[in-house]
């Protein structure tokens, strides 16, 4: 069994296709075999986005695998799931996307020190292809300097 402590699941693609202006830290309401589930790291961001329904802050096409060991108990591996947060952060988030072409998408999923799943989700902005070509040139530069960087030390 995996260590839970070093569950750091990421959804890169996020990264690549949006420009993160801002990140916070959520809580996520799971039930019983979900958080098994993730503490053996069988859960994906892929696709993730973020809603408000009536006030609340939910987490829309995060994965989490069905538990091997449940039974009838078992979850429903791509249902909603409410995320936690301040009501300070939940009414800036909302205000914020009010903004034109701003959306709120999951970028980890984490277990806390104290055990509990955390999801760290970013406010963002789509990019278009070519801030995508660009942003691939401005990483293989940098991939580029620190191998250099590397051979002469």
């Amino acid at each position: 069994m995996a260590d839970y402590k070093n569950i750091n699941i990421r959804n890169k693609r996020a990264t690549f296709d949006y420009e993160i202006l801002e990140e916070f830290i959520a809580g996520v309401v799971l039930v019983g075999t979900e958080i098994k589930s993730i503490r053996l790291g069988k859960a994906s961001l892929t696709d993730s986005y973020c809603y408000f329904s009536e006030g609340e802050l939910w987490i829309r096409g995060m994965n989490v695998a069905e538990y091997g060991w449940g039974t009838c108990n078992n979850h429903t591996p791509k249902r909603d799931r409410k995320l936690l947060l301040n009501r300070k952060e939940l009414n800036k988030l909302q205000r914020s996307l009010q903004d034109r072409g701003l959306t709120v998408v999951g970028l980890r999923l984490f277990i806390s020190e104290k055990g509990y799943a955390k999801v760290v989700i970013g406010l963002a902005r789509g990019r278009k292809a070519y801030d995508k070509r660009e942003y691939l040139k401005e990483n293989d530069a940098k991939r580029e300097m620190d191998k250099a960087m590397k051979r002469y030390k």
